[in-house]
């Protein structure tokens, strides 16, 4: 068996056709939804995740600014950048790139924001409101990642309800809101949340129908740990040692040899994190939208 592996890029550009018709049509109304973005210091990674942000924003249509901070900042800078942000009447929505420097409370600084703005979909008050969400229409922002992985599942016609899921991390920005996600009414899958001190996590990976890798551990997931046939959603981005060419490899969390038993699998580069980036503009573009209600 060899693995589908899912496109980010595809299913990401299909969700931009639809989001780029949300923008003309709210254009039309005289409404035009601008993105900021706040980066502290000058991680590489960070840069160009920032710099593939504006340029998903660009290709719709959608302004954007941008205000970098030295890795010098002091926290009074931060607040200031984020205060000028929620006080903007133009700024729809606004990413703050994490992580930040050391020295930096990032919950803290999270928890400044507008919640409404908040094109990430981490403030605590819209997680508060995912957690109450089991049904219906939520009128906050998702968290971006989670949802980019739940929208490649459906778009590539994986079955949800009813499977059995071990999302393997528990942090703040995937493992934690991604199991609220998929156990919501219409999505309806059965979640072990699994980690670090997750007691024969081979076996529990393995009982699993769909496998989420969000740890940042690189090759942690490999093929004895997956089920044959299930779906893999590598969510992990670790950047490897600078090759002859001067570029870092990045690398996930699932090893290479998983695509030989998986059914489907979300590689890296190339899969999830692109779904994220379009998950944020969805964001905003929604917010955008509730302002005209």
């Amino acid at each position: 068996m060899t693995a589908q592996i899912l496109s980010g890029k595809a299913i990401a550009a299909e969700i931009k056709a639809e989001l780029k018709d949300r923008v003309d049509a709210l254009g039309g109304l005289g409404v035009h939804p601008k993105m900021a973005t706040l980066q502290v210091g000058d991680d590489p990674a960070s840069v160009a995740y920032v710099n593939g942000k504006h340029r998903d924003a660009e290709e719709l249509g959608i302004e954007s600014v941008r205000v970098d901070l030295p890795s010098g900042a002091s926290t009074a800078d931060v607040r200031k950048a984020i205060e000028d942000f929620n006080s903007a009447r133009d700024i729809t929505g606004f990413i703050i790139q994490l992580p930040l420097p050391v020295g930096h409370n990032e919950e803290a600084m999270l928890e400044l924001m507008d919640p409404g703005k908040d094109a990430d979909g981490l403030h605590p008050f819209n997680l508060g409101k995912l957690v109450l969400g089991v049904s219906g229409q939520l009128e906050t922002p998702l968290p971006a990642t989670p949802h980019g992985v739940v929208q490649m599942a459906q778009r590539s016609g994986i079955e949800l309800a009813g499977k059995h899921v071990a999302v393997v991390g528990r942090g703040l920005t995937v493992g934690r809101p991604l199991g609220l996600l998929l156990t919501r009414r219409g999505v309806d899958a059965t979640v072990v949340l699994a980690h670090s001190q997750t007691r024969d996590l081979v076996a529990t990976v393995r009982e699993a129908d769909v496998v989420v890798a969000a740890t940042g551990r690189p090759g942690l997931v490999t093929a004895d740990m997956v089920k044959p046939g299930a779906a893999v959603f590598d969510v992990g981005i670790t950047r490897g040692p600078v090759g002859p060419n001067g570029k870092a490899k990045l690398v996930g969390d699932v090893d290479p040899g998983v695509a030989e038993v998986a059914g489907y699998l979300s590689p890296v580069p190339g899969g999830v994190g692109l779904m994220t980036r379009v998950m944020l503009l969805h964001n905003i573009v929604t917010a955008a939208e509730r302002s005209t209600r």
